[in-house]
């Protein structure tokens, strides 16, 4: 079964300050137990800001170093799920119930990939 990898996309500058709400906490929870018993998610975390983050850059033959934040970034990957799904539509269902989890005032996009078995 195919293994699919859903990088969730936020735009640091406009999440709501706080982060998430309580409530949007307690329904995503609800989705993750739901995704978890139906075999569907494999592993999922969210990522501290890109303040606290590094990238390590190669080009020519070097390697550069920069520590965050990433200014000149407006989405940065701000979690992950890593889905083992029958197919790319039924991954896509999953990902939007997961993107209706959100308030309204939340722009949150998913990019959906499949994992290159090997």
């Amino acid at each position: 079964m195919p293994r699919y990898m859903s990088l969730i996309r936020i735009d640091e500058k406009n999440a709501p300050e706080g982060g998430p709400s309580n409530e949007l906490m307690q329904r995503m929870g609800v989705l993750l137990e739901e995704m978890t018993k139906a075999g569907v998610m494999l592993d999922t975390g969210g990522l501290k800001s890109t303040a606290e983050g590094t990238r390590v850059h190669w080009e020519g033959g070097k390697i550069s170093v920069t520590d965050g934040p990433f200014t000149e970034t407006k989405e940065v990957i701000g979690g992950y799920a890593l889905l083992q799904c029958k197919d790319l539509a039924e991954a896509q269902e999953w990902v939007t119930r997961f993107l209706k989890v959100h308030e309204e005032y939340w722009t949150v996009t998913c990019e959906l990939r499949e994992i290159v078995s090997g």
